[in-house]
C-alpha cells in the first residue's frame, strides 16, 4: 500500500473526529458520500480526486490546508 495514501486516510480520520463524528458512517451519509467509498478512503485504498474534493468541501477546507502539514 502506498505510505501517502495512508497518510492522507489517517488526516481524513482525523478531520472527521475533531468535527465529532464518531462515525465515519453517519459522516458519510450527512454530507451525502458512498459510505463504503468513504471508509475506503479513511483506509488509505486508492480513490479518486473529486471524492476528496467533496470531503474537503464537507470539511470547508481548501487543498492547500489539507496537504499543509502532510
Amino acid at each position: 500500500m502506498d505510505l501517502r495514501l495512508e497518510k492522507i486516510g489517517r488526516k481524513l480520520k482525523e478531520l472527521r473526529l475533531e468535527k465529532g463524528y464518531v462515525s465515519a458512517e453517519f459522516f458519510a451519509w450527512e454530507h451525502k458520500i458512498p459510505r463504503v467509498q468513504y471508509w475506503r478512503m479513511e483506509k488509505g485504498t486508492n480513490f479518486t480526486m473529486s471524492s476528496l474534493l467533496k470531503i474537503l468541501d464537507a470539511h470547508n477546507m481548501t487543498l492547500d490546508e489539507f496537504f499543509r502539514d502532510l
